[in-house]
């Protein structure tokens, strides 16, 4: 049965990555090495991602079978997985494909960016051969129907066209669609045989063949920036990483026709990410779900843990306030943005999930640490480089 009808399963636990463009990339790269060192990834039976965490889960995903355990803990965690992320996120990857799409109108951009995967991260890995634990979601946003178009290895589709069951699509392509961010990524447009589609309950537009000849995405956070909807319905336990961008406010906001549009969008994205997360908080309170939320705008200090890893207000408001292109990213950016991702999710987990479990945290990178303010030049550098995404 799919898209979450099956209902809450008590045992399963769920873990949910953020878009943000390479910040969120470098930030679930924290929780995923904290996680590690908890020895709680083996634990999590499913993994869903959007735009810039789908890159993350995705180079997971495609080296999972490379991991050697020991003890519940993947003791090549680095060379496996933070190398290849960190080394991406050295690249620039948007701007030229962006100019490229520019010059070239004939060329598609979501093309170019998908070669980029394709060559750096991914190869022509299909979600056939991804592991069948965790499953691993990865997030888009079908532009036709207005709802969440999921990657999977049982299946992909959205709940109002059906599913493809075993869909054979490359990784790179699903992580592609999951970080199209409209309008300068997007979209990304697939011709596919309708026939590979099956009908499932409540697929209202399923006889509509021309919703099944093409695939339309844009970047999943366009629908559901935390990733949530793929997880709430089916996992009582829920961890969930938010690097999304806080709405900045404006006292004297842009009267041209395309910042308008872009700064709508945040509006209406702002206000989705909000719900949702009041949603998931109520949650936890009533305990429909168990877990924790860590968001890259929360404080350390309000989990109230004594042994937290210390982090500064001022850096705090460094790691949200970074861009979120798919641009190069500093050996400092990305030091930081890594140890604020393991620095929360450690107080998330150690506060709400295993109380008192697990070593001692220790700074991914101490010469980065965040117990003290960031210079102010390094803050503006770190905010500056054009369009924002979700």
């Amino acid at each position: 049965m799919p898209f979450g009808s099956e209902g809450i399963d008590d045992k399963l636990t769920g873990l949910a990555m953020s878009g943000g463009g390479f910040r969120a990339t470098l930030f679930h790269l924290g929780t995923l090495w904290r996680l590690n060192e908890l020895a709680y990834l083996p634990k999590v039976d499913r993994i869903s991602s959007v735009s810039g965490g789908s890159i993350t889960a995705g180079v997971l995903a495609v080296r999972w079978p490379r991991l050697q355990w020991s003890h519940g803990l993947a003791t090549n965690f680095q060379d496996e997985i933070v190398t290849p992320v960190r080394e991406f996120c050295g690249r620039l990857i948007d701007g030229p494909a962006i100019a490229e799409g520019a010059i070239l109108p004939w060329k598609d951009i979501s093309d170019i960016v998908e070669t980029q995967y394709r060559q750096h991260l991914f190869g022509d890995v299909t979600l056939q051969q991804l592991p069948d634990r965790p499953r691993f979601i990865v997030n888009s946003t079908n532009f036709m129907t207005g709802v969440d178009f999921r990657f999977s290895k049982p299946y992909a589709g959205d709940y109002r066209i059906g599913q493809i069951p075993g869909p054979t699509l490359s990784v790179a392509l699903a992580v592609t669609a999951s970080s199209a961010f409209p309008p300068f990524l997007s979209p990304v447009v697939r011709d596919i045989d309708p026939n590979l589609f099956r009908q499932v309950s409540g697929a209202d537009l399923y006889g509509n063949v021309a919703y099944r000849t093409r695939l339309f995405l844009t970047d999943g956070g366009v629908y559901d920036n935390l990733g949530l909807e793929t997880l709430d319905k089916r996992c009582k336990t829920l961890l969930v990483s938010d690097a999304g961008a806080p709405f900045v406010v404006d006292p004297d906001p842009s009267k041209t026709w395309v910042k308008q549009t872009l700064r709508a969008f945040d509006i209406a994205t702002n206000q989705a990410r909000a719900l949702r997360t009041r949603a998931l908080i109520d949650d936890f309170r009533s305990g429909a779900h168990r877990g924790s939320y860590w968001g890259i705008t929360t404080l350390v200090a309000d989990y109230q843990l004594a042994d937290a890893l210390p982090v500064s207000p001022e850096a705090t408001r460094y790691l949200s306030s970074m861009r979120t292109r798919l641009n190069p990213f500093t050996d400092a950016e990305q030091c930081r943005l890594i140890n604020g991702g393991y620095a929360l999710c450690d107080a998330a987990m150690r506060k709400y999930v295993i109380p008192g479990a697990g070593p001692a945290p220790r700074w991914p990178y101490p010469q980065f640490s965040l117990d003290r303010p960031i210079a102010p030049a390094e803050t503006v550098a770190a905010a500056a480089g054009g369009y924002e995404s979700p």
